[in-house]
């Protein structure tokens, strides 16, 4: 299942950018709403303080000389039925002396005359232990829990007496009407700038995207199509980008220097294969072509009885039947069409490598053979064992012995060849079917490499044991890949 972190950076950036478009925009709108919320309250607090102060002043003449008619009609006045602004219209204006009974109120009938102002319960019981709270002259605003309502209290005060107060109860919900205009208010505005802002941030995200989208594509080239990497389409900018992009191409050089030195020392290695192989076969020739040539003229020289020219005709014989052993040691390799690799492959890798063995005095012996052909491919069997045993007969020194041991089951062929030399010592092991990692001077480091990368062609596997005096490479590869 793809998640947000598989998508392409294609869409990545975009919808980062727009959903960091979006969470602005929210942020934003929220604040002003939230600003707006407050403005409101503010606006209201002040009124309400405003208009307490007024009516707490104009009510103290008519509180002293007990005229309730006039008391009523100041708050008439100012208990306007239609107003232009609802929300800051006071729900109930109550007028109490100092005993908190009602002295007038605009309504009546829920507060009457000479009651308790704390006889309908609820937030108006809990004013009562407000007023004992405070200074006498100080001017509070109470906000019962789990009301609906909230209150402005202004004392009444004559010379310096406190006579009662002027209690105005606003309704909460009052404040909705006017502040879901100003959230609507604050949405369009906000949608408008959204429409603007996205369509740009989506094109802005998607140019910034291309440079990393064209470096990522030439990236995923660089395994199998090095010179179809797409060097020219790569950002060129003084930015981290640009300068990946510059690391880029510099890396793809290197890697293509690095390339052209590999096959260069293939091809080196490959030469010197064929010198090597050219030297021991030269050789495998020359001897039997110099006995021959040495027969003949003895022939020559000394007549010709019957037993010596017997002699002489059998000495020709087996001459020139080594030469021809020597020559279909080397067939295999030019056929088109490959063949199951033989026993009798063994016998042709043994010519092929006696001389070099020969010139080393090292003794190479066979332990195990195969009893009849296997279903793999000669060629590359035969180049795998020929560059073991020459890797073997090199590390075996002078004086030593190099073993090889072929053996076949159900499952596939194990190949293992042994020598006596020198061991691997332990920190090379890593590095040992590495290219160009060799031990020796005179090496290029590739016949393991090669042996290496055959093996696994064939789904095989190589493993490797050395000690001092005893150093063995065993190759297992199972039947069923041939090409």
């Amino acid at each position: 299942m793809r998640t947000l972190a598989d998508l392409s950076l294609r869409w990545k950036i975009p919808l980062r950018v727009v959903a960091a478009v979006l969470g602005t925009a929210l942020a934003v709108t929220v604040a002003l709403v939230a600003r707006d919320y407050d403005l409101v309250r503010q606006n209201l607090e002040g009124h309400a303080r405003s208009m307490g102060r007024v009516l707490a002043h104009t009510l103290v003449m008519p509180v002293l000389h007990d005229d309730i008619w006039r008391a009523y009609e100041i708050l008439q006045s100012a208990h306007e039925p239609n107003p232009a602004a609802p929300e800051l219209q006071a729900q109930v204006v109550l007028v109490t002396d100092a005993d908190y009974r009602v002295f007038v109120s605009t309504r009546p009938r829920a507060f009457p005359i000479g009651t308790s102002a704390a006889a309908p319960g609820g937030a108006y019981g809990l004013l009562r232990a407000e007023l004992s709270r405070g200074g006498p002259a100080d001017q509070r605003i109470l906000e019962p829990a789990d009301s609906p309502l909230f209150f402005i209290m202004t004392p009444l005060i004559a010379d310096g007496v406190a006579l009662g107060h002027v209690i105005l109860a606003y309704a909460k919900p009052a404040l909705l009407p006017r502040f879901l205009g100003q959230v609507g208010r604050a949405a369009w505005v906000t949608l408008v700038v959204l429409i603007i802002l996205l369509p740009v941030s989506w094109v802005w995200a998607r140019r910034t995207a291309q440079p990393l989208l064209r470096l990522a594509g030439a990236m995923k080239q660089i395994p199998l199509e090095l010179e179809a990497a797409r060097l020219a389409d790569l950002p060129r900018s003084g930015d981290e980008i640009g300068q990946l992009g510059e690391a880029f191409r510099r890396m793809v050089a290197e890697m293509r220097i690095k390339q052209e030195m590999e096959r260069q020392m293939l091809s080196s290695e490959r030469l010197a294969a064929i010198g090597r192989l050219t030297a021991g076969i030269a050789h495998e020739i020359n001897n039997p072509l110099t006995g021959m040539l040495t027969a003949i003229n003895t022939f020559q020289r000394h007549g010709g009885d019957p037993q010596r020219a017997e002699r002489t005709l059998s000495l020709l014989q087996r001459g020139l039947t080594q030469i021809r052993n020597t020559v279909s040691a080397l067939l295999v390799e030019a056929k088109v069409e490959d063949r199951s690799f033989a026993p009798e492959d063994i016998d042709d890798l043994l010519i092929l490598v006696e001389a070099e063995a020969h010139a080393q005095a090292v003794r190479v012996v066979v332990d195990g053979r195969i009893a009849e052909p296997v279903p793999l491919p000669a060629t590359l069997l035969r180049q795998i064992v020929l560059n073991l045993l020459l890797n073997a007969v090199a590390a075996a020194g002078e004086g030593g012995t190099v073993r090889l041991d072929a053996h076949t089951s159900p499952q596939g062929v194990t190949l293992a060849v042994f020598n006596d030399g020198a061991h691997i010592e332990q920190q090379d092991m890593p590095y040992l079917f590495e290219p160009f990692a060799t031990g020796r001077e005179t090496g290029h480091g590739l016949g393991l490499w090669i042996v290496y990368q055959i093996t696994r062609q064939l789904d095989g596997e190589i493993a490797v044991e050395s000690e001092p005096d005893a150093t063995t490479f065993t190759i297992e590869i199972p039947y069923g890949k041939s090409d």
